[in-house]
This record gives C-alpha cells, sequence and structure tokens, in this order.
C-alpha cells in the first residue's frame, strides 16, 4: 500500500509538472503577444479565485499591478492600432515582453530544482521571443497597407488572443499549449511567406531602377 501510495503520488507529480508547463508555454506566448492583457489577467483570475497562483507570483494579484497593467493595457491598445507607431510601439516592447515572460516562468517554478527552474525561465523566455517575433513581422507586412482596418483587426485579434489563451491556460493549459504549437506553426509559414514577398518586391524595385546595360555603356562612351 505504501508503495502504492507512493508512485500515486509520483504520477500525481509528474502530470502537475506537465500541467505546469503547458501552462508556461501558453501564458509564455500570451505575454509575446501582450504582456500587459496576460499579466492583468491572471491577476484578475487569480484575485477571484478561478486560479491560484503559484506564491511567488502572488504580487501579480495586488490590485496596483493589475491597475497598472490595465492601464498601460489600455495605452498600447492605442498605439497599437496606429500605423507606423505600432512598429516603434513593438520594437519597444522587445524589452518587456520577454523578460516579464520569463519571470513568469521563473515565479511559477520556484518550487521546484533549480535545474527545471532555469530551463522553465529559458523557455518561457524563447516561447515569448518568437510570439514576439512573429507578431513583429506580421505586423510589418500589414502596416504598409493603405487602408487601416486590416492593422486594427489583426491587432484586436492579438489583444483578444492574448486574454484569451491565458484564461483558456490556466483551465485547459494542454489545449492551450496545443494551441500555441498551432500558432506557431502558422506563425513561421506566414513569416517566411512574408520574407520571400519581401525580397521579392526588393528585386523588382533594383532592377527598376538599376541602369539596363544599353544606357550604362552609352553612358560610358559619351563620358
Amino acid at each position: 500500500m505504501a508503495a502504492l501510495a507512493i508512485l500515486n503520488s509520483g504520477v500525481a507529480m509528474k502530470i502537475a509538472g506537465n500541467e505546469l508547463v503547458a501552462m508556461l508555454v501558453a501564458t509564455s506566448f500570451a505575454a509575446g503577444l501582450n504582456v500587459y492583457a496576460t499579466v492583468a489577467t491572471l491577476g484578475l483570475l487569480s484575485r477571484f479565485d478561478v486560479f491560484n497562483l503559484p506564491p511567488a507570483l502572488q504580487i501579480v494579484q495586488d490590485w496596483w499591478v493589475i491597475g497598472a497593467c490595465a492601464a498601460l493595457f489600455l495605452l498600447e491598445f492605442v498605439a497599437d492600432k496606429i500605423p507606423v507607431v505600432d512598429m516603434v510601439w513593438n520594437a519597444l516592447q522587445t524589452f518587456v515582453r520577454v523578460p516579464v515572460a520569463a519571470l513568469l516562468a521563473y515565479g511559477a517554478t520556484a518550487s521546484l530544482s533549480p535545474q527545471t527552474q532555469l530551463a522553465s525561465t529559458i523557455l518561457g523566455g524563447v516561447v515569448a521571443m518568437a510570439a514576439h517575433t512573429g507578431k513583429t513581422a506580421v505586423r510589418a507586412g500589414v502596416t504598409p497597407s493603405p487602408e487601416p482596418f486590416s492593422n486594427m483587426a489583426l491587432s484586436t485579434a492579438e489583444d483578444a488572443g492574448a486574454i484569451g489563451l491565458t484564461w483558456v491556460a490556466t483551465s485547459h493549459p494542454y489545449i492551450a499549449a496545443g494551441v500555441v504549437v498551432v500558432l506557431l506553426i502558422g506563425l513561421i509559414l506566414i513569416v517566411r511567406w512574408i520574407i520571400r514577398a519581401l525580397r521579392s518586391m526588393f528585386r523588382r524595385l533594383r532592377q527598376r531602377f538599376s541602369p539596363s546595360p544599353d544606357t550604362s555603356s552609352a553612358w560610358n562612351r559619351a563620358a
């Protein structure tokens, strides 16, 4: 009986650890999209007892933290929908989204071994960087569009995605992690398409503005 209890305890700890990793992957991705929405959502869910934050992250449910994140979220909600301004804003947010995602992962795994905590911290930062980079690349492809509605729609979808993904991660971590895997694959494909499109555009521009061989030779003879 004692051996069975130990075995069951070990299985339960492994399942809990896997759920924690899945939740970290999802929340890190959400933070890469909108870190203020992610932190505010985590704080509100914990404040209303929907989800219990680890002891090291209890500060997130403080009303001052929630209020500050909500205010910054509103600021980002506006700035992120203005062409060109959104590119500058997203560039600056590189120094916020990735570190905060790594800190969340670090605090969430404070009760685990130092090796596991370090690996989780790195994982959180890498996933957030992937989401942030993909978001910035997609935005770079959409921003030059003459109409502003596609940019606004994309930004709104990112905001809603960050909030929704954070909520799902706290209740259904495996589903949220699965969604992140699909999104990462989609971002990779989209970024590759954008890079190819930009290369093709620059190639056409170079060909259009570069002098033709006949013109160049005529210019040299005249000189």
